[in-house]
């Protein structure tokens, strides 16, 4: 286990992109993700850690993917090819079911939602470093999707701005072992300052605070 040592002061939750569409039966990326999520209980401990972090008065924060719109890119002279993808399947639609916060992971009153990022750093473009140094913190603890794009890209700019990150690895998905492997095992410990297991975040809180979490299964 990592030696983690999280001051409560400086440190926040970030969930990327808990849509329907990614995380849900019947979302439109759900079927590409679900063997590997559910191989690592993604979705149970995505929910696990965000239970941890209200108990524990945690910041938690929100990057979110732009949903579609119609005429979104129509006037674009460049168009990156996840963008193009995103464009051509409709994903995370405005005003649909699939581009809704799954339900248990709606923020509640005090958590906050930065813009939606266009393409994959939930910093990019958006407010997110803004409100963060607005609320003093420092560290972030790092759930969601999709790990080799939003997830990779989002914690590579946050240590661009020198934030320092812990990824909790089995709190995320990807479309297949080969994409979640380069993501957490070559990439990421390049920029995350410790890559740990929901069990590990437990017991380091639970130590913290004295509660008694059990991670559900």
């Amino acid at each position: 286990m990592a030696n983690l040592d999280f001051d409560r002061e400086i440190t926040a939750l970030l969930v990327i992109d808990p849509y329907n569409d990614f995380i849900s039966e019947g979302g439109k990326i759900w079927d590409r993700i679900k063997t590997v999520a559910e191989a690592n209980n993604c979705i149970p401990n995505m929910l696990q850690v965000l239970k941890i972090a209200r108990q524990t008065k945690l910041r938690v924060f929100y990057a979110m993917h732009h949903r579609y719109r119609p005429g979104d890119y129509d006037t674009w002279q460049y168009i990156a090819p996840i963008q193009r993808a995103a464009w051509s399947r409709k994903s995370f639609e405005y005003g649909t079911w699939g581009g809704e916060i799954r339900s248990e992971f709606t923020p509640l009153p005090g958590e906050t939602v930065a813009h939606e990022h266009w393409c994959s750093s939930g910093f990019a473009n958006t407010d997110l470093d803004l409100l963060l140094k607005r609320h003093g913190i420092h560290n972030l603890i790092v759930i969601g999707l999709i790990a080799h794009t939003c997830l990779e890209s989002t914690v590579r700019f946050a240590a661009e701005l020198g934030y320092e990150v812990t990824v909790v690895r089995d709190a995320t998905a990807d479309y297949s072992d080969k994409e979640m492997d380069a993501a957490l095992n070559v990439n990421l410990p390049s920029y995350a300052n410790a890559i740990i297991t929901t069990q590990d975040m437990v017991q380091s809180f639970s130590s913290l605070t004295s509660l008694e979490i059990g991670v559900q299964h």
